[in-house]
């Protein structure tokens, strides 16, 4: 009997519509790349990705082929550069999301972009992880607002549209975090009726640091849900350029600043933690001050000052560090948390979220994300949330300590 053949391994088909994704960029060798690097997802009909080698091959390829959704574009190419090409993409269409591929430190070519309407950008050499995560990212926001602007013309109360803006909300957040011996990150957000725009975020820096924040948009609906992902992307820009905390925050005040006709604004807190040595350093921008939980009790750190992005260019950030030790537990949210209401009219306040930790220290950041967020709904008991509830946790890990 002749032995038995291997079995060959059985692909999972990817269910959805095939997306497709212009890259432009002139380097040859970028398109062998991400073919190789991105086979799976284009053997499971994931993506399917084209080519150009300049803007004005780009703009035959968007004229000639409406389904493509998003571009990943370089900024410096012969022809028409990728800035130019930005301009070019909404005279086509507007039913496309784009991102740039810009050299490590490149800010001001990228806060150009983002200007003229970049969703997001990736910095090379490329980090197909975070470049796969990005794609993602811009195609689930492209849908989300593809939703919204279908039911526009349906909406018959606010309501129908605080929904869409809490689906654009919630697109841009973490889907994952970070593993490591060394840390632990959670975070949670759970919108409110009214969706305010919170969003936390955590970032993977250049020098190995990680970068935490967690902020608060004014307003509701769709207009603050988009002013919350343009907060988003100059902290995030700011911070992957190598900017200290209290730049990060002077960078994104004055990005906001100078385009806000809607005149919003967002509470933001931003922090850099550095893993070998448990130093964290961060920056505010009017938003409540986190707490640290040690072997002495819960804590509110020391406050930098600073006032809310978006309301006035200019004004000045400084930044504060503190250590943590192994075992401590740094905990942010937002003010859905303190000023949440019991049926006797009574906020959860300052005061309660301490005595959480005193009676339950934290265990590792997933239970103490659950705790808190537990805990807010047991003294709301049935009261409706008015504001979204958003919470970050970074627990300083011993080695092997990890669940």
């Amino acid at each position: 009997m002749p032995p038995d053949r291997p079995r060959r391994r059985s692909r999972t088909r990817y269910e959805g519509p095939t997306r497709k994704i212009l890259v432009v960029d002139d380097e040859p060798d970028l398109e062998p790349l991400i073919l190789q690097r991105m086979r799976r997802q284009i053997r499971s009909g994931q993506y399917e990705f084209q080519f150009a080698g300049n803007g004005v091959e780009a703009v035959a390829l968007l004229e000639q082929d409406k389904e493509i959704e998003l571009v990943l574009s370089d900024i410096n190419m012969p022809r028409m550069d990728g800035l130019t090409l930005l301009q070019q993409i909404p005279q086509i269409t507007d039913d496309i999301r784009s991102v740039i591929i810009s050299a490590y430190g490149d800010m001001d070519n990228i806060r150009t972009a983002m200007n003229r309407g970049a969703f997001d950008f990736v910095t090379k050499p490329v980090d197909f992880k975070d470049l796969d995560i990005t794609i993602e990212r811009a195609l689930n926001n492209l849908a989300e607002w593809r939703n919204a602007l279908a039911a526009r013309d349906q909406l018959v109360s606010l309501q129908r549209e605080l929904d869409i803006a809490r689906r654009l909300q919630e697109s841009i957040l973490p889907k994952s975090f970070p593993k490591s011996d060394d840390f632990e990150i959670s975070g949670f957000m759970q919108a409110a009726r009214n969706v305010g725009g919170d969003f936390y975020d955590f970032l993977e820096l250049p020098n190995g640091n990680v970068g935490l924040v967690i902020a608060d948009v004014s307003d509701k609906g769709v207009s603050a849900a988009m002013f919350m992902m343009s907060a988003r992307t100059t902290i995030k820009g700011a911070a992957l350029d190598g900017c200290d905390a209290a730049e990060v925050l002077t960078r994104a005040n004055d990005l906001l600043s100078a385009d806000n006709p809607n005149m919003m604004f967002v509470t933001a807190f931003y922090a850099e933690y550095e893993p070998a040595s448990g130093t964290l350093t961060y920056a505010n921008g009017g938003h409540d001050l986190p707490v640290l939980v040690d072997r002495d009790g819960a804590r509110t750190i020391p406050s930098t000052g600073g006032v809310a992005l978006g309301v006035l260019p200019g004004m000045p950030y400084s930044a504060e560090s503190i250590k943590m030790q192994v075992g401590d537990t740094f905990v942010a949210y937002t003010d859905g948390v303190t000023d949440a209401m019991s049926p006797q009219e009574e906020q959860f306040g300052v005061g309660r979220r301490m005595q959480l930790f005193a009676e339950k220290p934290p265990s590792h950041a997933g239970a103490t994300v659950n705790d808190v967020v537990a805990a807010v709904k047991r003294f709301a008991a049935e009261q409706d949330q008015f504001d979204d509830i958003t919470c970050l946790v970074l627990q300083r890990l011993a080695p092997g300590s990890r669940l």
